[in-house]
């Protein structure tokens, strides 16, 4: 096939589209990575319809509408593999920045979530895809935090965003007297019925995703069923794992095994499995996740501001070089604090560099397939979205080269993850639609939903029982 969808050596034939941009620079991460200078790509329903050189592409296109994409790069949207959607939107940066891991997770975060109304993480998961959507994400994992999943997609459906989202679920018995039968059943029916109620299909841009909390919260046999359930229905499962020495520590207590090593005894392990931070893993665990195809989830920018020795202890690059499928997440807004995937590849770029001082480290290249390719291999859409080209999902992010950062314009890639954020996202089309179009979201009333915001957080935060801490006097 041609690059703009037509059999090779055969007379293009006339295309419909509802939508042809022009003269624009496209990255499209297609299989051979191939970047037009003076491209046009060509949408219809949802899906994209022809890519490649503007003037063959525009040859044989007939649009409704037609944009000028001069002052554009286009790229696939970003696919954000773990980010928090309530509780932390609502509070960002109220927590203090020199918490130790259990004391943020335990005393700070916990609780946060906890506090939450039904309408509160309505609220909160509105603002999250308002962010994302800002920045160039189209499509998101939910970490699994979410406590009225109902209410959270109702949310989510007003905004347009693409999102794999699943509700809190664990079922470790830890204090006595727990009923630790009654426990996994009850975490077991949840999972069952969340996939039920929102299946995983292309056409829905909201599906549930088996979420467990992960750490030490999930006896094997809740491990056994989420994974069974996931494989079953087509979903992804995520958990967190070993983001600190404490998880290793438990499994090896309690298992005799390390968590990769166990959960590859259960028979959890494989590409519907997305195992989130894994920064204290070994080398016997990073072959067992590159020998089954399992995906971990890097989160920099919450390593960096927790401390979690990531570059200090992390074998990212030797997940990388083994075929482990990394990609990318931005975690919860008092963790790394921005949902800007622009901002989590920046970081990924650079810290391995610095910290093995070896400049072949994740280069830009690499970074930007783990925020488009493998991040929508994650979310199981890896055949749907992820790269431009003819039969994929109309997800697309449209950066604006009008802005000092985008000039001169003389390598998209570099630029991309060296040079630009995701300030610079003019407009942004998921499955087809719009929405947003010169910096300003089209479904969303963003002054608004700014203020319903401001309004909330100081009432969370008081029912929480925290405080928002300043050294400085806040007069």
């Amino acid at each position: 096939m041609s690059a703009h969808g037509q059999p090779d050596g055969e007379a293009a034939t006339p295309v419909t589209a509802d939508t042809l941009i022009r003269h624009a620079w496209i990255v499209t991460m297609d299989e051979e990575r191939r970047i037009y200078r003076d491209g046009a790509l060509a949408i219809r329903g949802d899906r994209i319809v022809a890519v490649g050189p503007d003037a063959d592409v525009a040859a044989h296109v007939d649009a409704a509408e037609t944009i000028d994409g001069s002052r554009f790069v286009l790229t696939p949207g970003f696919v954000n593999c773990h980010v928090h959607i309530t509780g932390e939107p609502l509070t960002r940066g109220y927590m203090p920045d020199d918490l130790d891991w259990r004391t943020n997770v335990m005393d700070w975060l916990i609780p946060t979530y906890l506090a939450q109304t039904p309408e509160e993480e309505r609220l909160s998961a509105q603002f999250a895809a308002l962010e994302m959507l800002s920045t160039g994400t189209t499509c998101f994992i939910e970490a699994g935090t979410i406590l009225d999943l109902d209410a959270v997609h109702d949310g989510l459906a007003e905004t347009g965003i693409r999102g794999r989202i699943g509700q809190w679920v664990q079922d470790r018995a830890f204090a006595p007297g727990e009923d630790q039968a009654a426990m996994t059943a009850e975490a077991i029916a949840k999972l069952e019925a969340q996939l039920e109620r929102y299946p995983a299909r292309d056409d829905a841009l909201l599906s549930a995703c088996a979420s467990l909390v992960g750490h030490n919260t999930a006896t094997d046999d809740l491990w056994i069923a989420a994974s069974n359930l996931a494989k079953e229905h087509g979903a992804s499962l995520t958990a967190h794992m070993s983001p600190d020495p404490a998880d290793p520590e438990f499994y090896l207590e309690t298992c005799g095994r390390r968590p990769v090593a166990h959960l590859d005894a259960l028979g959890a392990l494989g590409p519907h499995l997305s195992l989130t931070h894994m920064i204290f893993a070994d080398l016997d665990e990073v072959a067992l996740l590159a020998q089954s195809g399992t995906h971990v989830t890097h989160c920099p920018m919450t390593a960096l501001k927790g401390a979690y020795g990531a570059t200090h202890s992390g074998l990212f690059p030797e997940m990388a070089a083994a075929g482990v499928l990394l990609q990318l997440g931005t975690d919860g807004n008092n963790n790394g604090n921005s949902a800007d995937m622009m901002r989590a590849m920046y970081v990924t770029a650079g810290l391995f560099k610095d910290s093995r001082r070896d400049v072949s480290l994740f280069s830009a290249y690499e970074v930007l397939e783990f925020a488009t390719r493998n991040g929508a291999k994650a979310a199981r859409l890896g055949h749907a979205i992820g790269a431009l080209e003819p039969g994929r999902m109309a997800d697309i992010v449209a950066h604006d080269r009008n802005r000092p950062e985008w000039t001169p314009l003389l390598n998209p890639i570099n630029q991309l993850i060296w040079s630009a954020d995701g300030r610079g996202v003019h407009s942004v089309w998921v499955g087809g639609r719009r929405v947003v179009d010169g910096y300003r979201h089209t479904l969303i009333d963003e002054e608004r939903l700014l203020a319903q915001v401001e309004a909330a957080a100081p009432g969370l935060i008081q029912r929480a029982g925290k405080t928002v801490e300043c050294r400085w006097p806040v007069l």
